[in-house]
């Protein structure tokens, strides 16, 4: 099993379940609420390390509570920080909206002292970064950091992961650093300018990020799977039924963390997409983000059952 490292973000997760949410002014009473660990980047770390892999994830934490969940979280999981600690600022936090009757969501992030994270923290970092098997990052902190790292890890030999979340504006150049591209519906409609509610839309997109430099493009689409499409083949994935659907917020990281543990594990990359979306059918059936996250036996097991 070969290194991947992450590069992102980590929030603690406040998440509020109701039936809607309030208008502007207007106060409601909520069904539950729950505090946890999240961010894009550590949900994946957490994914990633769950599903087998040795994981590194690269931050910048505040010295507070919420950096002591997130230290926590990660030695439960397997995860080893690569972390700059700071006093100046706070760890970030993410306000989550959950439909009580869907499991549908709406997020708010605010990354705190991850919003800091520089070129001169990857350099810091380049040999770690360097000498992964598989790279990923998002957009939850700074594209220039995410572009050096992707060229670091790149040039290391690096099989390069991008996930466009949240999604925004991309400068060019940035996808002929990625050999993936993994958007879910809207971001792939947000990079392109298509219409994504369909697997013939997915494959106009993903070609079209294609063409703009991606190697790959995977393309999540829910309880419709996912779409893959490189330079070779394009295949559509069946989504993974592994019970009822009780959240939501975490599919896409565990998609993700799940994608890079099979990748580094030497799987080609649609047997290891096949795995990313068996990660995240498990993940829907519980609550919470990085608690979601299933074990590689659990994965292995909904893999071969549906064989």
């Amino acid at each position: 099993m070969g290194r991947v490292v992450i590069l992102g973000v980590f929030v603690a997760d406040t998440a509020y379940r109701a039936d809607r949410q309030p208008k502007m002014g207007e106060t409601i009473l909520g069904r539950s609420f729950a505090l946890g660990p999240g961010g894009k980047g550590s949900n994946q770390a957490v994914a990633a390390a769950r599903a087998g892999a040795e994981v590194h994830m690269v931050t910048r934490l505040g010295r507070d509570p919420f950096a002591d969940m997130a230290l926590a979280t990660w030695a439960a999981a397997g995860v080893t920080p690569a972390v700059t600690q700071v006093d100046d600022g706070y760890t970030g936090a993410a306000y989550i909206f959950i439909d009580a009757a869907t499991g549908d969501n709406a997020i708010i992030v605010c990354p705190g002292v991850a919003m800091d994270l520089s070129v001169a923290d990857i350099e810091a970092r380049a040999d770690l970064i360097g000498g992964a098997a598989v790279f990923v990052t998002q957009l939850e902190q700074p594209i220039a950091a995410a572009r050096r790292a992707l060229e670091v890890a790149r040039a290391g030999g690096a099989r390069t992961v991008l996930n466009p979340a949240p999604a925004a504006p991309l400068p060019d150049g940035l996808l002929a650093l990625c050999d993936f591209v993994t958007p879910n519906e809207s971001e792939a409609e947000a990079l392109t300018g298509l219409p994504v509610r369909n697997v013939d839309e997915a494959l106009a997109a993903a070609q079209a990020l294609r063409a703009a430099g991606a190697g790959a493009a995977i393309i999540t689409l829910g309880a419709q799977g996912a779409l893959y499409h490189d330079a070779a083949q394009t295949v559509h994935l069946l989504a993974f039924d592994a019970g009822p659907v009780v959240e939501t917020t975490g599919a896409g990281d565990a998609f993700n963390g799940g994608f890079a543990a099979a990748l580094a594990g030497g799987m080609d990359p649609v047997a290891a997409a096949r795995f990313g979306c068996a990660t995240a059918g498990i993940s829907v059936t519980r609550p919470g983000t990085a608690p979601s996250m299933p074990s590689r036996a659990e994965i292995e097991a909904l893999v071969a059952g549906a064989s």
